[in-house]
């Protein structure tokens, strides 16, 4: 596990099932316009947050790429889902700024909401196809130029299944902040 802390805000990445991260407030849905039960992370969460999700979700979508919206946890152990829908990679452009609002929009949600942990998956790299490389990278940039904005969200953290997926966060986050002043390391 790797784990920085930037502008007071614990960031890590570990490898597991973002549907077993009880110590998280939020998780994050890597989800489709509809909003609804299917493959990878979206179907995942629906099946251990049962039917109750998805008749809360029904009535919030469709969602645009970059959207986020947030229902209860149901049946997860966290009290709070946010979905976000990300690019589809070569389809949805400029795909690099749609994925970046996907990590913008669920962190300014867990700040309305007063969440101070959010656990997120790597969006858009499974059947959206973004090269899970790039996408780190994005998504690491996009967060940590929210990091100085954030009150109440004080550890982000990203679940990743597969351990290359794993070991390309963690990579990026090694190098994420190592200019600045008031990072250090965890």
């Amino acid at each position: 596990m790797t784990k920085r802390v930037l502008h007071g805000v614990t960031l890590e990445c570990v490898q597991g099932d973002i549907t077993r991260q009880s110590d998280m407030e939020a998780i994050v849905n890597a989800a489709n316009a509809e909003l609804r039960p299917g493959g990878g992370v979206a179907g995942a969460i629906h099946r251990a947050a049962g039917p109750g999700l998805d008749a809360e979700c029904r009535p919030l979508a469709p969602i645009r790429p970059g959207q986020a919206v947030i229902t209860g946890g149901h049946r997860l152990p966290n009290p709070w889902v946010i979905h976000c829908l990300g690019p589809v990679y070569g389809r949805d452009e400029p795909s690099d700024r749609l994925l970046a609002d996907c990590y913008r929009n669920a962190l300014r949600i867990a700040e309305e909401k007063g969440i101070r942990s959010i656990a997120f998956p790597a969006i858009s790299t499974g059947v959206f196809g973004y090269p899970v490389e790039e996408a780190a990278r994005v998504a690491f940039d996009a967060i940590h130029a929210e990091l100085p904005e954030l009150r109440t969200v004080r550890h982000i953290r990203f679940v990743l299944f597969g351990a290359s997926d794993f070991a390309v966060h963690e990579r990026v986050l090694e190098t994420l902040g190592e200019s600045g002043a008031q990072d250090s390391p965890g």
